[in-house]
Formats: structure tokens, C-alpha cells, sequence
């Protein structure tokens, strides 16, 4: 780590004073510097797709910075030495957020997802965790999230042995249902994998997104992910849909949304999320 340590002071025109590793990278490792100027966090990964990874995850930040709803950490660097890569941005001193904290988050989620485009993707694919994730644009949601999402996922649990031929459901049936279920989808910049893990409130009680798998999609997306793993406050998606109402059939979105994120689990850590997935396609399918 010295050398890099080393490397970044050099690029940054900045002293280290110190740095010692730190929880926050379930994929890369993870460590606070501190500078004469300010902390960073930084992130250090030798896998082959790590510098891409770090790229997208600087491009999906930088797009939800402009939209000037939702804080974001600044970065400052994303680079390569010595056969491993790595993401340098700011350090936010974190807190236990309360209720006002998540009134606030997400209300300012919602208008996040209230900024669009014409078409549902991303210029620039990216990862799902450590998976990568195409963002090919499209004009309708259904097969978006059809081709785009739910098919590749598929695709993988069939050649990991996962999942058998049988269990894959047919694509004009898929379609027809995500049509009739998610309707006429406005295309909203989404985070793209905000379970409780990619989210901080600052010590000063501002909302941050962290580690986004951004595209424009279907802003129940980041709904249905929040809610997998327990969900947030209640007073979070009370302000987020005093902005964005709920669809009447919000139960049966959010078990589809999911079955996106417990696909990308099964292919990821095995078997134990086979049960949840295997609900959903004989529900459904």
C-alpha cells in the first residue's frame, strides 16, 4: 500500500499524513486517508475489471451530482499502479440516521427520480456488484428490463447450474406481463442497487448515494431494492411518495423488481437465494 499511497500523494499534490483500512468496500478493500487538506476514502481493487468497474461507478455519481438533488461523495481520482486499481473521493463522517434523516432522503430520492430522458438505459454500461450490467437504450421498459436485466441473470444461473432450462421463462410471456404490470414507465435516473449498504447520512444529517449501478429506468426500482433486506423507515417512503404516489399494483412491482436483485444474489453467493427466486418465477411465470 505504500507505493500507492505514494503514487496518489504525488497525483493529488497532497501530503498523506496517514491512512489505515476501514469497513465500506464489500468489494474492494477499503481505507481513510488523511491529508493535510481533508480525508479521503479509497478503494483498491486487483481484479481485472476493477478499473472499469471504478469508472462506471465515477460516471454513475457524477450523473446523479447533476441533477443537484442528492449529495454525492466528489471524486478525485480514478486510476491504476502496480496491477491494482483504485477510486480516491471524499470521506463522509457518517451518522445513525433518525427520522427527519430519512424524510429527507427520500424526498430528495424522488426528485432525483423525477429528472428523465427519452430512452431507458445509460451510455455506459456498468456492475451490479461485481457482475456486469448492459445498459443498452431502448424505447420500452418492458423489454429494457427484459433483455437488459432480468434475461442475462437468467442466462448465467442456467450455465452456473443454478437454475434448469425449464425454469426460464418464456420471453414474449415476460414481456407481456412486465408490460402489463409496470404500464407506461417514465424514464427516471435511477442508483440502481440501493439496498441499506449504498447509502450514508452525513453527520450534518445530509442524504449521500454511494456505490450506484445508475440507468434510466423505472423509479420503483429503487424502491423494490430498498425494501429486499428489510427496508428502510417507514418515514422515508412516506416522503418519497408524498412526491411519487404509489401504482396500485405497487405489491406485485416490487416482487418483480427484486427478482432482478435475487437473481444477481443466486449468481453471486449461490444457492441459498435460489428458494426466493424459485417463488417468484412460479408465481408469476
Amino acid at each position: 500500500m505504500k507505493n500507492i499511497i505514494k503514487y496518489i500523494s504525488e497525483k493529488i499534490a497532497e501530503k498523506i499524513i496517514s491512512y489505515h483500512s476501514v469497513t465500506g468496500g464489500d468489494i474492494s478493500s477499503a481505507f481513510l486517508l488523511k491529508s493535510e487538506k481533508r480525508n479521503y476514502f479509497l478503494k483498491v481493487n486487483s481484479k481485472p475489471f476493477a478499473y472499469r468497474m471504478f469508472q462506471a461507478e465515477q460516471v454513475g455519481l457524477e450523473a446523479i451530482e447533476k441533477t443537484n438533488t442528492i449529495a454525492v461523495p466528489h471524486i478525485y481520482l480514478v486510476d491504476s499502479f502496480q496491477d491494482k486499481s483504485f477510486l480516491l473521493m471524499d470521506f463522509v463522517e457518517s451518522k445513525r440516521p433518525d427520522s427527519s434523516d430519512f424524510s429527507l432522503f427520500g424526498a430528495q430520492l424522488a426528485k432525483m427520480h423525477q429528472h428523465s430522458q427519452s430512452e431507458f438505459g445509460f451510455y455506459k454500461d456498468n456492475f451490479i456488484g461485481s457482475l456486469p450490467q448492459s445498459n443498452t437504450f431502448h424505447d420500452n421498459w418492458a423489454e429494457f428490463y427484459w433483455f437488459e436485466r432480468i434475461l442475462p441473470q437468467l442466462q448465467l444461473a442456467k450455465e452456473k447450474k443454478l437454475l434448469s432450462a425449464s425454469e426460464i421463462p418464456n420471453e414474449n410471456r415476460a414481456i407481456s406481463l412486465f408490460q402489463n404490470s409496470f404500464g407506461d414507465v417514465k424514464p427516471s435516473l435511477l442508483h440502481g442497487d440501493l439496498w441499506g449498504g449504498n447509502y450514508l447520512i452525513a453527520s450534518n444529517g445530509t442524504p449521500f448515494l454511494i456505490d450506484p449501478a445508475t440507468c434510466f429506468g423505472h423509479s420503483m426500482v429503487d424502491i423494490a431494492m430498498s425494501k429486499l433486506f428489510g427496508g428502510f423507515s417507514q418515514s422515508f417512503y412516506d416522503a418519497y411518495h408524498a412526491i411519487i404516489p404509489k401504482p396500485d399494483n405497487y405489491s406485485q412491482q416490487i416482487e418483480l423488481y427484486q427478482l432482478y436483485y435475487l437473481l444477481v444474489h443466486l449468481n453471486l453467493f449461490g444457492s441459498g437465494y435460489y428458494s426466493s427466486v424459485s417463488h417468484i418465477l412460479k408465481r408469476y411465470f
